[in-house]
C-alpha cells in the first residue's frame, strides 16, 4: 500500500488539513502541539477495559476503586462507605467472612465490576453517560438502589447491580468529559442534569458534634454554621474557618492520660474543611443542646459576621427514639428513660430554639417513620426541614415526601454505599 492510498484510506489527508486550518484560525504559537491534540479530539472516545481493585479508606475500611480505560487514557476513582446508612438505602455488598478486614472486605463487588459490568461497558462511548445510566439499570432490577445519579433531578426509577460501581465510573467519565469536551466538571454535570444556571452550594460546617458516634451526652449528632451572607464560595470558606477559630482559642483544651494513653475528654468539637478534620476539645456541658447553641453563637458574634452566618442542627432523632417517644438523655446512663419527649414536646423545643437561636435549618427533627410530626412541623414555616433518615436517598421515600410536602429539602448521599 503506498502512502497515498494509506492517507486515503483513513481519510487523513482531510483530517490533517481541517486540524492545520483549525491551529491557522487559533493562531497557535504551538502548531505541533495544538495539531496533535486536535487529532486526538477527532477520535472517538471508546471504552476498551473497566478493572477494580480493592483499596482501603481513609478509615482504614476496605472500598472499591475502579480503572476506567478508554482508548485515549486511563481514568481512576474510588470512593469510600458512609459511617452510617439507614435501612431503606443502598445495600452495602461486603463479603462478611470475618477473619478478613472484620468481614468488610468487598471481593464479591470487585467480582461484580470485573466479570458484569466490565463486559457490558467495554466498547461504549463513554461520553454517552445517559446510555451507560441505562445499561447499569438494566443489570439489576432490585428495588433498594439508589437513583442514578443527577437523574433524580429527573424522578426516574433506576436500580444497580453496584451503586457505588456506577457513582465510581461516574466519577471518571465525568473525568474524561471535561478532558474531551474541554469544560469544568461542574458545569459538565450541569448540562447532563439540564441546569442552565447551576449555584455552587453554600458549604456547611459542623463544630459541635454529638449523637452515637460521639463521645460525650449530646443527645443531637451536629450543631452546625451556615455562611449565607456571603458572596463568594472563597468567603463562606473563610467565615466558617474564622467562627471555628474563635470557638476554639476561647476555651481551654484538655485532655486526660490514663496508662501511658491519651483520652479525649467527653466534650469533643470539630470541623470539617476539605480533607482537613481538626479537633478540640470544649468544656461544655454533658448533654445541654442549649449551652452548644450558646458557645456557636458567642463565636459567631466574635467574628463580626453577626447576621451573614445562620445555625442549623442535625438532630438525627431516629437514634434516641423508642416507639414514638423521645429520649434526649439517651446516652447519660442515670438518666435514660426518665425524661420522653413527645412529638409535639419535640415541635415545642425546637419552636422554642428557632426563636431564641439564629436557626435557619433543622435537619431529622423526628424519627425516620415519624411522617405525620415532621410534616407538620415543616408545615410551620420556621425553618428549613432537611430529609436525611426520612427519605435516606431512595426514590420512594422522596416521591411520598415529595405528594406529602413532608419537608422541604433533603440530604442526597453521593456516594456513601458500596453495593
Amino acid at each position: 500500500m503506498s502512502v497515498q492510498e494509506y492517507l486515503d484510506k483513513h481519510l487523513l489527508s482531510r483530517r490533517i488539513e481541517d486540524a492545520v486550518n483549525a491551529a491557522v484560525r487559533a493562531k497557535t504559537s504551538d502548531p505541533v502541539l495544538f495539531i496533535s491534540n486536535h487529532m486526538r479530539k477527532a477520535v472517538p472516545s471508546v471504552i476498551t477495559k473497566v478493572k477494580a481493585r480493592q483499596i482501603l479508606d481513609s478509615r482504614g475500611i476496605p472500598t472499591v476503586e475502579v480503572d476506567l480505560h478508554t482508548n485515549k487514557g486511563l481514568f481512576r476513582a474510588s470512593a469510600p462507605s458512609g459511617a452510617s446508612s439507614g435501612m431503606y438505602e443502598a445495600i452495602e455488598l461486603r463479603d462478611g467472612e470475618k477473619g478478613t478486614y472484620l468481614g468488610n472486605s468487598v471481593n464479591r463487588a470487585v467480582k461484580n465490576i470485573n466479570e458484569k459490568i466490565s463486559v457490558a461497558l467495554v466498547g461504549m462511548d463513554p461520553t454517552l453517560q445517559s446510555q451507560i445510566d441505562q445499561v447499569m439499570i438494566d443489570l439489576d432490577k432490585t428495588e433498594n438502589k439508589l437513583l442514578a445519579k443527577l437523574e433524580l433531578l429527573k424522578k426516574r426509577q433506576a436500580s444497580f447491580l453496584s451503586y457505588i460501581t456506577n457513582m465510581i465510573i461516574f466519577t471518571g467519565l465525568g473525568c474524561l468529559s471535561v478532558e474531551e469536551l474541554q469544560v469544568s466538571l461542574h458545569k459538565h454535570i450541569a448540562d447532563l442534569s439540564g441546569q442552565t444556571s447551576p449555584l455552587l452550594p453554600v458549604p456547611v460546617f459542623t463544630l459541635i458534634s454529638g449523637g452515637k458516634h460521639a463521645g460525650n451526652n449530646l443527645a443531637i449528632k451536629e450543631i452546625m454554621i451556615l455562611p449565607v451572607g456571603s458572596n463568594t464560595f472563597e468567603e463562606a470558606l473563610q467565615m466558617g474557618s474564622e467562627t471555628y477559630h474563635h470557638l476554639k482559642k476561647r476555651k481551654k483544651v484538655s485532655c486526660l492520660c490514663l496508662k501511658g494513653r491519651q483520652l479525649l475528654q467527653r466534650h469533643m468539637v470539630h470541623m470539617d474543611v476539605m480533607l482537613v478534620k481538626t479537633a478540640v476539645l470544649l468544656p461544655t456541658s454533658p448533654g445541654n443542646l442549649r449551652d452548644g447553641l450558646d458557645l456557636v453563637q458567642k463565636a459567631i458574634g466574635r467574628t463580626g459576621y453577626n447576621e451573614k452566618i445562620k445555625i442549623a442542627i442535625g438532630v438525627a432523632a431516629t437514634e434516641f427514639c423508642i416507639g414514638t417517644k423521645y429520649d434526649l438523655d439517651f446516652k447519660t446512663p442515670n438518666k435514660s428513660g426518665q425524661n420522653f419527649k413527645s412529638g409535639q414536646d419535640m415541635i415545642d423545643m425546637y419552636k422554642e430554639l428557632c426563636a431564641d437561636y439564629p436557626i435557619a435549618s433543622i435537619e431529622d427533627p423526628f424519627d425516620k417513620e415519624d411522617w405525620e410530626h415532621v410534616k407538620y412541623f415543616s408545615g410551620l414555616g420556621i425553618c428549613q426541614v432537611v430529609g436525611g433518615d426520612l427519605i435516606m436517598s431512595n426514590p420512594k421515600r422522596i416521591e411520598r415526601a415529595i405528594q406529602e410536602n413532608s419537608c422541604n429539602s433533603l440530604l442526597l448521599k453521593v456516594p456513601t454505599d458500596i453495593c
